[in-house]
């Protein structure tokens, strides 16, 4: 019996559904035309152009500066409240858990809408510091969740041999649960970043003068006809994102 080609047919199609775009995105950003529906030659012209748009780089610091310190305070405030539920078990606790779990299914638009008038309310300029304020609301809640299914298989043994043979609770927390927790730890981090990185509905609605992210900034420059440039910007993130999977899986060869 011969096998079906169907599954092999269909996973094709799929690749080419979510890379074929992608691909047509790259070879424009060469495409000397303004215009994709129209060769003009290869040209480097929109990378240069690029360059020179300081408004663009500003929206990319600005982005980097949310995106690290966002994570990072989600980072501690999410393993925190992972331990919390982790450890206690109240009608207290279960109303800790629904307020971290209400940002994962809570639709982007909504929040954006509520944190934009608990600002208005408590009448706090707009800026970067409401935009981070928002990333770290909902990336808290991903690092806890990450964290959180980390624990469910962690020995806590360990940390009860670990007393019986005199260490404190620093050396507990410095030696034996940061360091068997990092990887969950991490991973919620990396979410965290790659979230607040692509972050648009909410961001735009938090955002105030002077404060424009990366993402904004390109809908701006879709809003007002610049799509070479976005192809351009766009090959530039592939080539960076391309370029850090190769050397993590570099240095994890090289450990392994």
């Amino acid at each position: 019996m011969r096998r079906s080609r169907f599954p092999l047919i269909v996973c094709i199609l799929g690749m080419l559904f979510f890379y074929l775009p992608i691909l047509v995105l790259i070879v424009n950003s060469f495409n000397a035309s303004r215009f994709s529906t129209v060769w003009g030659g290869f040209s480097l012209k929109w990378y240069a152009l690029l360059f020179q748009q300081d408004d663009v780089w500003h929206a990319l610091r600005n982005t980097m500066l949310i995106a690290v310190s966002a994570t990072t305070v989600s980072m501690v405030l999410g393993t925190l409240a992972a331990f919390a539920l982790h450890r206690f078990h109240s009608r207290l606790q279960d109303a800790h858990y629904t307020l971290v779990y209400t940002p994962l299914v809570m639709p982007d638009i909504l929040m954006g809408i509520g944190l934009l008038l608990f600002f208005a309310a408590l009448r706090i300029p707009l800026g970067l510091g409401t935009i981070f304020i928002a990333h770290v609301t909902f990336c808290v809640s991903y690092v806890a969740m990450v964290v959180l299914a980390r624990l469910q298989d962690f020995d806590f043994s360990i940390v009860e041999a670990a007393q019986d043979l005199g260490a404190g609770p620093w050396t507990i927390l410095w030696r034996i649960l940061l360091p068997l927790l990092a990887p969950g730890i991490l991973a919620g981090g990396l979410l965290a970043f790659s979230l607040s990185v692509d972050d648009f509905v909410i961001t735009f609605f938090v955002s105030g003068p002077g404060s424009t992210t990366l993402p904004i900034k390109i809908y701006s420059m879709i809003k007002y006809g610049k799509p070479p440039l976005i192809n351009a910007l766009s090959t530039l993130i592939l080539c960076v994102t391309f370029l850090l999977i190769w050397v993590s899986q570099r240095l994890r060869e090289k450990r392994a």
